[in-house]
């Protein structure tokens, strides 16, 4: 009995259902249009996030993110085609009633409520403001949109809405500052970056890999097991019968009781979310990841390295022990630890994906859809429980509990470690493309299980199913449409 078993079991089942509740998430458009919110003439704008960059005496500053309004003019998309206009806080703060002093073109900054939006913004053009910017009175942001009964919307500023915290440094810049400017524009985003493209090509090579490696391993098992029915003995088949190499075979209560279990571990991290919880599940990814990077590691590099990973020594608690894999483990130990402590730094995505990557090809490789009926199961069940928690968990928690907790929400932190990222590169408001690990893993389990039949079953590439399989999940994973907006900031989601 192979010493790394209960090992290898706990580790597959323990990270399998630790990986799959982040699904995808991708960079949505900066242009919302909502047929829901009520149209009129004059009250007929798209939704766009707006960029307010500020500077302080003449030297540029901070930059916040604001959402258009339905009415007023529309937001310059080239930032050389805005202007910078000074900023100056309305008297009365909330702007419901008529400035006591008249502006010269000034940016005006009122807070949210006492009146309706189009008010403040009629108040604001008549005491000669170029544009309105509403400060709200909660951290998210809202979408500005006419009454039912509004006449009066012959409104020819733009007005900006602005989340609290935005609107709290920018009043403490005007009272420290004697001049504070603001410039407002919405460049597009493009219609395709890059960094999708290298993301799409991340999940499909990795399940390419997994694929191909655990296709190789199961053809080498079977010429080997060949071998013993013919030339070896009784004794030694049924002791090689007994062995093992490690492998979890799904059941189908398996893969039934793991959504539940998913589920759960789901609900627990969305309610316990905190700066210190993240810390856990960092300290987790990094365990798995080192084990993954160091299964990848000795795997390829015993080709060149026969000798020291055929040796082995004996270990406690870990058995018998290679001696090419006590070289390479304090590496990718090194390796996670670096990343862990240097997690927040801007190129730090590039070891959060190796290790993942590395992450998820070991668990192909220890965890086994071992027919079709189990992986039409497994699919099936994430698929409920994919919708469930996106769409359905709006109506239980008034929010979508997949999307806050791959946000990482309440956390302090950019998200939850448990994803492949790449900075979209060419994006004016920069952020990431993000998949998490379920969507690579959950079909990348039945896939892998696709190409092992096929070259066990002697089928040709096109005869096969592992062909077929691999283009319709890299043709799904182009209709990505889970999306939420994942700026710069990493939580700034529009809000009705």
């Amino acid at each position: 009995m192979d010493s790394r078993r209960p090992c290898r079991l706990v580790f597959g089942l323990a990270v399998i259902s630790l990986v799959c509740y982040p699904r995808t998430v991708r960079a949505g458009d900066i242009v919302h249009e909502d047929n829901s919110a009520p149209k009129k003439p004059g009250c007929d704008n798209n939704f766009v996030l707006v960029k307010v960059q500020t500077w302080v005496d003449s030297i540029e500053n901070a930059e916040f993110v604001g959402v258009g309004a339905r009415f007023g003019t529309t937001i310059m998309s080239k930032e050389k085609n805005a202007n910078q206009i000074r900023l100056t806080l309305s008297d009365p703060r909330d702007c419901c009633s008529p400035r006591k002093n008249k502006l010269a073109g000034e940016v005006l900054m009122v807070d949210r409520g006492n009146c309706k939006f189009t008010t403040k913004a009629n108040f604001a053009e008549a005491a000669g403001a170029s544009a309105v910017l509403i400060v709200n009175n909660q951290k998210e942001l809202y979408k500005m949109v006419c009454e039912p009964d509004e006449t009066d919307l012959d409104i020819h500023i733009p007005a900006v809405l602005l989340p609290q915290d935005a609107g709290t440094s920018l009043e403490k810049m005007l009272m420290n500052s004697s001049t504070v400017s603001v410039q407002l524009y919405s460049p597009r985003r493009p219609v395709v970056d890059i960094a999708e493209v290298f993301l799409w090509l991340m999940a499909v090579g990795t399940i390419l890999c997994a694929s191909y490696w655990s296709a190789k391993i199961a053809r080498e098992s079977a010429i080997e097991h060949d071998k013993l029915l013919q030339d070896a003995a009784d004794e030694i088949l049924s002791a090689k019968a007994t062995g093992t190499t490690g492998v979890v075979d799904i059941s189908i209560t398996s893969a039934v009781l793991f959504v539940v279990l998913a589920s759960c571990f789901l609900v627990i991290v969305y309610k316990l979310m905190s700066f210190w919880f993240v810390e856990l599940l960092v300290v987790l990814f990094c365990i798995g990841g080192i084990e993954g990077l160091q299964i990848c590691s000795v795997a390829l590099l015993s080709r060149w390295f026969k000798s020291p990973g055929e040796s082995y020594i004996k270990l406690p608690f870990f058995g018998a022990v290679s001696y090419l894999t006590l070289a390479v483990s304090p590496l990718c130990i090194a390796f996670a630890v670096v990343w862990a402590v240097y997690r927040n730094v801007s190129f730090a995505w590039i070891g959060q994906d190796i290790l993942g990557i590395a992450l998820i090809i070991t668990v192909l490789q220890i965890v086994h859809v071992p027919n079709l009926k189990v992986g039409t199961v497994l699919l099936s069940c994430a698929f409920l429980y994919d919708i469930f928690w996106v769409f359905v968990s709006k109506k239980l928690f008034h929010e979508s509990v997949m999307i806050v907790v791959a946000r990482g929400d309440k956390s302090g932190e950019d998200g939850i470690p448990m994803l492949l990222k790449i900075p979209r590169m060419f994006d004016p408001w920069g952020g990431y493309s993000i998949i998490g690990f379920g969507d690579i893993l959950i079909p990348g389990l039945l896939i892998v299980f696709s190409l092992r039949y096929d070259r066990l079953a002697n089928k040709s590439l096109l005869a096969g199913y592992f062909l077929w399989a691999m283009l319709a999940y890299g043709l799904g994973m182009k209709q990505l449409t889970v999306s939420f907006l994942l700026l710069s900031d990493g939580k700034t989601p529009y809000r009705s």
